[in-house]
């Protein structure tokens, strides 16, 4: 019989992603609603090891499911990766009387929840990237409105681009996977779509395409560059000395972290922040919760960081067909 969790304690972790405020709220308000004492922990496992812990209370969250970034802030922290910080960090729930922690954030984030939960702090580890990458789950807090403020500001990309009759290429973010770049090639209609996971470094066949494009009166050519081939720049200044057709490289960074999280992204940050909760009182330890067919679920982070996520080739597919 596990013994009974009094203390919650919760942080985020790795890049910040719009929708984890909306998460830490759900923690706060599901465990207190449980009797249960919640613990926001700063900075991450940098915060942890530094011992910036605070009780938290439901006003405490207040105002914030509408604010990107998160209010606990985050940090990477290289200390956590060594078995003595990791030592360190579970006596220090300890003396804080933490007897199980949530962890909002990427694979990395949940390498560390591995290792605290076998060091017998309970932990639950909510999926919470931009980058879509963690295969466990078909939905990571964050993707929705990176996305979206990628379409958008690639919309307006493509008018001034246009307008002068250019070649751009966007370099939008995702670390070493292509879900944010192949989402914005289908919902921005892009010429060209780079992934990590698909592109074969052929840059003649870019140029052909562009130049047959020109031939057939296209006034413009938009080229989705994933943040995993990068070099968009130098890229840019070879395709136009090839090719004759002005073109402009634009990285779009870290404005995808920001902003307002959307409808889905409050929504699912909610659900998975109570649901985290209800598994950790429920006695569970050493899990990830995440998304599957539209269910809630929860998995053994073990099982959950051997797993690897792939493109799907359909949408790869219908994404090649629609540039023609």
């Amino acid at each position: 019989m596990a013994n009974e969790i009094n203390t919650i304690g919760v942080l985020t972790s790795g890049g910040d992603a719009p929708g984890m405020n909306a998460a830490i709220r759900a923690v706060v308000r599901e465990s207190i609603i449980k009797g249960k004492k919640v613990f926001g922990i700063k900075r991450g496992y940098a915060g942890l090891l530094q011992e910036e812990i605070f009780e938290m209370q439901t006003t405490d969250v207040s105002d914030i499911i509408q604010r990107g970034g998160t209010i606990l802030q985050t940090a990477r922290c290289t200390e956590f990766t060594t078995a003595a910080g990791q030592q360190k960090g579970a006596e220090i729930c300890k003396r804080h009387g933490i007897d199980g922690i949530i962890v909002i954030g990427g694979d990395g984030s949940f390498r560390g929840a591995q290792k605290l939960a076998g060091l017998g702090i309970n932990t639950v580890g909510i999926p919470g990237t931009i980058d879509l990458d963690i295969a466990c789950t078909d939905y990571s807090i964050g993707f929705d409105t990176a996305v979206n403020t990628a379409m958008e500001a690639i919309d307006k990309v493509r008018d001034t681009s246009t307008s002068h009759e250019r070649c751009s290429i966007i370099e939008v973010m995702g670390r070493g996977a292509g879900f944010i770049a192949l989402w914005c090639g289908i919902a921005n209609g892009a010429e060209n779509v780079l992934l990590p996971e698909k592109y074969d470094y052929n840059e003649q066949a870019l140029v052909n395409n562009i130049i047959e494009n020109r031939k057939k009166g296209k006034q413009h050519h938009i080229i989705i560059n994933a943040e995993g081939i990068g070099h968009s720049t130098s890229m840019a200044k070879r395709i136009e000395a090839a090719t004759g057709v002005e073109t402009r490289a634009t990285i779009l960074g870290y404005m995808q972290r920001g902003g307002c999280p959307t409808a889905r992204d409050r929504m699912q940050a909610s659900l998975m922040g109570a649901y985290a909760v209800d598994i950790l009182c429920e006695g569970k330890s050493n899990r990830v919760v995440g998304e599957r067919n539209g269910k809630l679920m929860d998995m053994d982070i073990d099982e959950a960081l051997a797993m690897q996520k792939s493109v799907d080739a359909y949408e790869y597919k219908i994404c090649y067909n629609l540039s023609k």
